[in-house]
């Protein structure tokens, strides 16, 4: 099966030469499943031909706001569309997550209470709790038609959502390791950008996350349709 990644924006230099650009690190994520990759740079406007170019597509973050001016952003969210109508499975995280509840009718906004960075736990249907490292200071407020809701807390109502039996978002970053947040906390702390008391506490990153779980829970939903967190 192959995965189609969208690549919306790129990490830094120096943490691609570290741990890779987003592509890489999904590809670790989803290791182990039986899947090829191909990669198209929609950021710098390099577009598939076609939903069916692949048999499954991943939408990655970006530095981007999905209601920001730029050129790759109209053509992305007709993607987006063209993929929806044919079925053919999409998964959206963090950016990912927005553009795809923007493009399929839903609401994005920079959120008032601002940065949500390191460590954070989420509620799930049945229950349980799912804790990943998130990075983000937008936020889904509108679902889109016939979406729900798949994992949620206080600060991010929508940290996860599906439409249908063919699209899956994640707010969160499944594909930050705590080593990948570790090097985003010291590279961005004193830059400004970030509120130093969120800083300390995403500098903690002895806590275990989910990652490797939603990493399968992604990779089933590829492979049957059955979107869950």
């Amino acid at each position: 099966m192959k995965i189609g990644i969208l690549m919306a924006g790129h990490t830094s230099a120096e943490i691609a030469a570290r741990h890779g650009d987003f592509d890489a690190m999904f590809r670790r994520l989803l290791d182990g499943h039986g899947f090829t990759f191909e990669t198209w740079d929609v950021e710098g406007m390099d577009f598939p031909d076609a939903p069916s170019a692949a048999d499954g597509w991943l939408v990655s973050g970006s530095k981007h706001g999905a209601y920001e001016d730029h050129a790759f952003i109209p053509p992305l969210e007709a993607f987006i569309r063209d993929v929806h109508a044919a079925r053919v499975p999409l998964a959206g995280i963090c950016f990912g997550h927005q553009i795809v509840a923007q493009a399929l009718g839903g609401a994005v906004v920079k959120h008032p209470d601002g940065w949500a960075l390191g460590h954070s736990r989420y509620a799930l249907p049945g229950g349980e709790e799912i804790a990943l490292n998130a990075w983000h200071q937008d936020q889904v407020v509108a679902l889109p038609p016939g979406a729900r809701v798949l994992a949620s807390n206080a600060f991010c109502p929508v940290a996860a959502m599906a439409v249908g039996d063919h699209v899956l978002t994640v707010q969160a970053h499944p594909e930050f390791s705590n080593a990948v947040l570790d090097d985003y906390v010291r590279t961005r702390r004193g830059t400004g950008s970030y509120p130093e008391d969120r800083m300390d506490a995403a500098a903690d990153t002895s806590r275990p996350i989910d990652d490797a779980r939603l990493g399968r829970a992604i990779a089933d939903f590829f492979k049957t349709g059955v979107p869950h967190v």
